[in-house]
This record gives structure tokens, sequence and C-alpha cells, in this order.
């Protein structure tokens, strides 16, 4: 038998512009109401804090990342792709080709991205990277370069690599999952 966490998956759905939080209300409502709570587990509307500077004064205000989706980390079957379809403001899922197909869920490294710029934790990568060691940077802009730990925050798994740019020291922010410890 297989067990709950096997199957979950995220997917994306498509709602009216302006009622993702309504969305996510209804379908966390419907969730219980309906017994759905082994079939459907988290419900997001991706968000990111934007600070602008006016007049001197710095205003924080919430963007939606992406207007008019919302994610809900479920378990595809029968039951929960209805009653999720079926929630008010719901327009359908991203990746279904209609005629009452199934949708494609989101792969892991598209939704521990949007995670990650939510600030929520993901899988937790562990390095034995620390100020001071030497390391090749492995993704990114800046893969294949190497320079020295600056900082190392575990909160966001992100250090500050300081590698020569142009003939000059630059600092460069990058994931943990984005470096290679080099021996010294």
């Amino acid at each position: 038998m297989e067990t709950v966490e096997s199957g979950k998956e995220w997917y994306v759905l498509h709602t009216y512009s302006g009622y993702e939080n309504k969305v996510k209300e209804n379908l966390e409502l419907r969730k219980m109401s309906m017994g759905m709570e082994n079939n459907i587990f988290e419900v997001i509307v991706p968000e990111e804090e934007d600070v602008e500077i006016k007049e001197g004064k710095a205003k924080t205000s919430i963007r939606k990342t992406f207007p008019g989706y919302v994610l809900v980390q479920m378990i595809m079957s029968d039951e929960a792709w209805y009653v999720v379809r079926n929630t008010p403001g719901v327009t359908g899922f991203v990746g279904s080709h209609g005629a009452g197909s199934k949708p494609a869920p989101l792969l892991d490294e598209e939704i521990d991205v949007i995670l990650r710029r939510m600030g929520k934790d993901t899988k937790k990568v562990e390095i034995d990277a620390n100020v001071g060691d030497l390391v090749t940077i492995t993704e990114g802009a800046f893969a294949g370069m190497t320079g020295r730990v600056e900082e190392k925050n575990d909160d966001k798994q992100t250090l500050k690599v300081s590698i020569e740019m142009f003939g000059r020291e630059t600092a460069a922010e990058v994931e943990f999952y984005q470096i290679k410890k080099l021996d010294d």
C-alpha cells in the first residue's frame, strides 16, 4: 500500500484575477467540509514583499507573484480533482488539456524556486562550506567561477561568495545547492 506522502504533488490553479485569496479560503473550507484532508494539503497564493522608497520613507507592500494563479498541493484522485475544479473562483488547472483530462503537476525544481522566493522552507540543503572556505559555483549566472565564502545564511540557505570579475572583487549571492566546496 502506498503512503499518503508518496502521491503529493503541486498543481497550479487558474483563478479570476483578484480572487486568489478568496479561492484559497474557499478551497480550505471545501477541503474540510468534504473530508478531503488526506488528498488536499496546502493551498498557497504566491506573494512577495516589495519595499518601495517614496519621499525618503520605505513603504512595504505585498505583491502577488503570479496574479490569477493559486498553488495547491494534493494527491490527484477523481474526488480531489472534482472538489478543486468545482471550487468557486477556480477556472481550471494549468496543464490540463480539457475534456476531463487530469493536469500535469509542477516539477520539484519549479515549486522549490517559488517557495524559496516566498521565504518558505523547501528541502534544506546541508553544506560543509563555512566563511573563509574556497568554493566553485556550479549553477546560475556565475557558474564555473571560484571564490571565497564571505557570509553564510543558514535560514535563507544562501552564501555571499567573493569572486573576481572584470579584475575586481565582487560579492555574489548564491544558494547552497549552487556551490561545491574546494579543498584548500
